[in-house]
């Protein structure tokens, strides 16, 4: 199988893992010599439930023997999707209750986008240095690093960028500001959080010049930091909040939602001004529901943040100089990539799964299921501690 995964199906990078994959259940990946290995990544924080989660397969089942795709976005009513919608309306700060459905987070974020656009009738968009919002045309142009994108250019045109954290920039943000997007924590550059009510500044800034708000929650949301969303835990309701990742428990979906006032826009003047055809599939969207509900009805929020600290308390050691994030996204932090490096992909020799961030080649990326138990965390962390201990022998000698 390997030979045809590298002769036929297109790579992202020169040197992909390549672990062949058996079958997958609770925190752990098993490759077809029969290995097991610790997830602590969780699918790039997708997989929020755990692989297998017998609620979202049973829900995908159930949902497979009623019906699958029938029509296009947005013209039939179909339960999975509308139960999805308004539990997440009835679970968010006003006015934030309608929400659009997608086929993944760069999608999402392509809607909300084009959403500023439309409410304000300007053009100009602001993103921050070493953003990422998706891979997509516009998602890339309000991508905070230009040696990712230099080539595709020319990208959207007027976008303009602010530093995360930096009050000073937010005088950037003026009348001719259609949007400005954020991530709540910066995810590719290192998990870093919003610090001095930076957010509420961002917020009180764009309520004075008209600008539309829109906060990325494709990495913090679904209960990652503690709360359903991560802008949450900043006292701030932003104007449209981009969805994606550990919303389907594994499966392939995004979304957005804004107020029913700003998202009625898109059906007219043009009507079908943000279209797609399997946004909302019904058993994407079954899946969906069932992890949102399982996240609601159960205390794995509280315990993300438990968690954390357990985190925090194993992951000491003179390689690792901090630990960045909240709740089940965090980041072990070492002096340079190189140690980085050599620590990922011994700890995945050991059976470890551990992975990098997209602009931080110091970080280490901790994000495993939400479900992860604690005698999980501490056999991973004892692992990642006795490779850091290998390695620091080795500058010794």
């Amino acid at each position: 199988m390997i030979n045809d995964f590298y002769n036929y199906q297109a790579q992202t990078s020169p040197y992909p893992l390549g672990m062949e994959v058996s079958h997958a259940e609770g925190s752990y990946i098993y490759d077809t010599a029969g290995k097991s290995y610790l997830d602590f990544v969780a699918g790039v924080s997708a997989t929020s439930l755990g692989h297998k989660n017998a609620r979202i397969n049973q829900a995908i089942i159930d949902q497979l023997n009623k019906y699958s795709h029938v029509m296009v976005y947005g013209e039939y009513a179909q339960n999975p999707a509308t139960e999805l919608c308004r539990l997440l309306a009835e679970n968010m700060p006003a006015p934030l209750s309608k929400t659009y459905l997608t086929n993944s987070g760069t999608e999402a974020t392509e809607g909300a986008l084009k959403l500023a656009r439309r409410v304000t009738g300007r053009s100009q968009l602001i993103s921050c240095h070493h953003a990422y919002h998706g891979n997509t045309m516009g998602s890339m142009s309000v991508m905070g690093h230009e040696e990712r994108k230099q080539i595709f250019r020319p990208l959207v045109p007027d976008v303009d960028f602010i530093t995360f954290n930096n009050e000073e920039d937010l005088q950037k943000i003026t009348t001719k500001t259609a949007g400005i997007i954020l991530e709540t924590i910066q995810g590719g550059a290192g998990f870093i959080q919003p610090h001095n009510d930076f957010l509420k500044k961002v917020r009180q800034r764009c309520t004075e010049v008209g600008a539309v708000m829109i906060l990325d929650e494709i990495q913090p949301g679904f209960g990652r930091t503690g709360k359903l969303f991560g802008f949450q835990n900043y006292d701030v309701v932003p104007d449209v909040v981009v969805m994606g990742k550990g919303m389907g428990g594994g499966m392939p979906v995004g979304a957005f939602t804004a107020s029913p006032a700003m998202m009625d826009l898109l059906s007219h003047d043009p009507k079908l001004g943000h279209i797609t055809t399997f946004g909302g599939h019904p058993v994407i969207a079954a899946a969906c529901l069932a992890t949102l509900q399982e996240i609601l009805e159960t205390d794995i929020m509280a315990q993300a943040l438990e968690k954390e600290k357990l985190f925090r308390s194993l992951l000491v050691h003179p390689l690792i100089t901090e630990v960045r994030g909240e709740g089940l996204m965090i980041a072990a932090m070492t002096e340079r990539p190189d140690i980085t490096d050599e620590v990922i992909l011994r700890c995945h020799k050991r059976g470890l799964i551990l992975f990098w961030l997209l602009f931080e080649g110091r970080a280490i990326r901790i994000t495993p299921p939400l479900t992860i138990s604690n005698d999980e965390i501490k056999e991973g962390c004892g692992i990642i501690i006795e490779v850091m201990n290998e390695i620091l022998e080795e500058q010794k000698n």
